[in-house]
């Protein structure tokens, strides 16, 4: 099927040569004129039509046409093998994954199989991360690409935030390598995106239409505490801490690439060992690990520094010595600084890392506090009473200095 018409466009699929010897199936817009001056009008009638494109992802009962449209997703054309896989066929492809899963393994084959088997499951936001070099993050990016070739894209941070993102809202596997999402819009996003069964792509020029989304993040970053912030109670993150390879072996990409058939029949014939406990599949308990726990540390300290950075600004815009804040005051300072945090994270800082106390404001008696872009203002009306902290510039430039 060199031609096709979808809608009332005409396309032709072509394979595009890439390094590596590799090629990617692609389907280009072509003029009817140009098909007619190459093949002459009758070829038109032989052109198949489909009324518009659909994204159906399955890698086991593949269909091109679905109810008269044309499935985006792509065929996956790995080798066919006519006889059965043996374990020795993947022993390098099971040495990286236990490398790269360690104790959660068996999850780590269960995530894949979800992958393969169900690729319409909501699954958690995979994190690989490690200070140390050649541990093998970035191959295990290339090499899923390998298994799921167009059906899988790798992004940049800047991809993410665009609003043009019709190359990736398609995708089964969206990776982003080298991952620096340190704003709290980049987690709300995320996490969005990560329960979402239906999105809004845009394209440029083109309005926004309305998909099915299904698409998996995997984000890879030598950053282990601040690549992205997220909260004590986040549930869609599983962060693995990725250890150095050992005996590191220049040629293993080329190896696991060989192994892909197999792999991909181990697959198919696998079991998923986990039952389903969650709309992600995984409950927060299974996919735990101290990974986690010194990311969300790490968000708490990045949470700090905006505080002192905030208000350090306010001491030196204001030239006071001291400022006063309700809570409710602090939200409002973090919300202009598009921090999310909650009070119980503020009421943490302060209080416990902090060692400051409240104080309340009597009956007549207002304390004074300061808003950023505002002219300074004193509280005149008994509803805006509170109990408020005092933060002393001397207090704050030491905290700075730390």
């Amino acid at each position: 099927m060199k031609y096709l018409r979808i809608g009332s466009e005409y396309y032709k699929s072509v394979l595009q040569p890439t390094l590596y010897n590799r090629k990617i199936k692609k389907l280009i817009k072509w003029k009817r004129q140009t098909i007619i001056d190459d093949h002459g009008k009758d070829e038109l009638d032989n052109i198949p039509k489909y009324d518009g494109f659909t994204v159906i992802p399955s890698h086991e009962n593949y269909e091109k046409e679905i109810g008269g449209f044309y499935n985006k997703y792509s065929e996956l054309n790995h080798t066919k093998k006519e006889r059965g896989y043996n374990i020795t066929d993947i022993t390098h492809t099971l040495g990286f994954l236990k490398h790269i899963f360690g104790e959660q393994f068996e999850i780590g084959l269960d995530y894949l199989s979800l992958l393969w088997h169900k690729p319409s499951q909501l699954l958690p936001i995979l994190c690989l991360v490690s200070e140390e070099r050649s541990t093998g993050k970035t191959t295990f990016l290339n090499w899923l690409k390998l298994i799921f070739q167009d059906n899988m894209t790798l992004n940049k941070n800047e991809d993410l935030r665009s609003r043009f993102n019709s190359d990736w809202t398609d995708k089964l596997v969206i990776g982003i390598d080298e991952v620096l999402l340190d704003r709290k819009e980049d987690t709300e996003r995320l996490k969005n995106l990560s329960t979402a069964k239906d999105f809004k792509t845009e394209a440029k020029g083109k309005d926004k239409d309305e998909k099915s989304f299904f698409g998996k993040f995997i984000l890879c970053s030598n950053n282990e505490t601040n690549f992205i912030l997220i909260d004590e109670k986040e549930i869609r993150f599983w962060v693995r801490k990725i250890k150095t390879l050992n005996n590191s072996d220049p040629n293993l990409p080329n190896k696991l690439e060989k192994e892909i058939p197999w792999f991909v029949k181990y697959l198919s014939n696998r079991n998923i060992k986990h039952k389903k406990q969650s709309r992600m599949w995984f409950t927060r308990s299974q996919i735990h690990t101290e990974a986690l726990e010194n990311l969300i540390k790490g968000t708490m300290y990045n949470n700090e520094k905006e505080l002192v950075l905030i208000l350090d600004e306010l001491l030196e815009d204001f030239n006071v010595g001291e400022l006063k804040f309700t809570l409710s005051d602090l939200q409002e300072l973090f919300s202009d600084s598009k921090v999310r945090i909650s009070r119980r994270e503020l009421n943490r800082i302060l209080e416990e890392k902090w060692k400051l106390e409240k104080y309340n404001s009597s009956y007549k008696k207002y304390y004074k506090t300061y808003l950023p872009g505002k002219k300074e203002w004193c509280v005149e009306h008994s509803e805006n009473k509170g109990r408020y902290y005092t933060f002393r510039k001397d207090f704050i430039k030491s905290m700075l200095k730390s």
